[in-house]
């Protein structure tokens, strides 16, 4: 199902405890990650929708209902226009276009790369299964018909710690 419609949901993220501060604006290669993930996702995606409680940002962001990434994929969801949704959280700087296409055309119910459960591709019909109260996404995405996709181990490096930030920048 090539050229599927797609709306990209970034997870904006908290206060990011281990990392010290918010790391949505921690810079990378020129531009904060917030930036960087919502510029990707404009690449890859008709429409984009932000969800998370963080202000200063440099676009519009949904306060999502809840806590953790379910609540926030739920809103996120809600919000759409499309029928299916890439899911980037914030502190995945190295994730591209094509990555993010390639979950949302192998997604049935949802896709997940093989370090899941982030990034992954959403169905819009799969949201009931988003707003059953269940706060761990791996539980929620096993629940749906997922489907798998390898994708390069360097695309999925993560930011938890300023460590991995300097990591990535070498």
């Amino acid at each position: 199902m090539a050229n599927r419609e797609l709306t990209g949901i970034l997870l904006v993220g908290g206060t990011s405890s281990r990392f010290g501060s918010p790391k949505a604006f921690a810079r990378f290669e020129g531009e904060t990650l917030a930036e960087r993930v919502w510029r990707l996702l404009g690449e890859a995606c008709d429409e984009r929708v932000a969800v998370g409680s963080l202000d200063g940002l440099p676009f519009p962001a949904l306060e999502d209902a809840g806590s953790g990434p379910v609540a926030a994929i739920a809103a996120g969801l809600r919000a759409s226009s499309h029928d299916f949704a890439v899911v980037a959280p914030v502190d995945m700087p190295r994730l591209t276009g094509d990555a993010l296409r390639l979950l949302a055309e192998v997604c049935r119910d949802a896709a997940v790369a093989q370090a899941g459960p982030l990034p992954c591709a959403v169905a819009r019909t799969a949201l009931p299964a988003f707003e059953t109260g269940e706060r761990r996404l791996r539980t929620v995405l096993d629940s749906l018909d997922t489907a798998h996709v390898e994708l390069e181990e360097r695309l999925l490096a993560n930011v938890n710690t300023r460590a991995d930030l300097d990591t990535l920048a070498r």
